[in-house]
């Protein structure tokens, strides 16, 4: 009997530890999702995973993805963690949306021209498998993005 009620026991502790609310055990759609969910937040989601909002949609015309654009951003970690803010150093990034990570490339061609919004973006369409600085491999990210201007 002793040891029925310890094996019992033991699988009631494991069960409770497997069903932790780990954000590893989601999936990174699963992840934006709770995030969107426990923000408040109403998103689009585009057919390659890639959610936005945009707040302000901006000039009728849009960016390719070969244009220039000229935009302000805050990039960040679902947990809140800031890795980069072109707001910060008080400078707008200009760059080509040829050389950029795939969710920015999809992403800021959703904007025109003053268009402001944030872009949740999965892996798949950030940094992969590699991770980039503080951002993990597998990790979803998301910037707050203003698109000043385009060429």
């Amino acid at each position: 009997m002793n040891f029925q009620f310890y094996a019992l026991l033991s699988l009631f502790f494991l069960t409770l530890v497997s069903c932790g609310d780990n954000a590893s055990n989601l999936s990174e759609d699963e992840q934006i999702m709770q995030y969107l969910t426990q923000n408040n937040i109403t998103a689009q989601k585009t057919a390659s995973g890639l959610y936005y909002v945009i707040e302000t949609p901006g000039s009728a015309e849009r960016p390719t993805a070969s244009s220039i654009v000229t935009v302000d951003y805050q990039g960040y970690l679902l947990n809140g963690d800031i890795f980069d803010s072109s707001f910060s150093r008080g400078q707008p990034l200009e760059i080509s949306l040829s050389q950029v990570i795939a969710g920015w490339t999809e992403g800021i061609a959703l904007f025109g021209r003053g268009g402001k919004g944030s872009l949740y973006i999965p892996s798949s369409l950030a940094y992969g498998t590699r991770g980039s600085g503080p951002i993990g491999a597998n990790t979803p990210i998301a910037f707050d993005i203003e698109l000043k201007d385009f060429r």
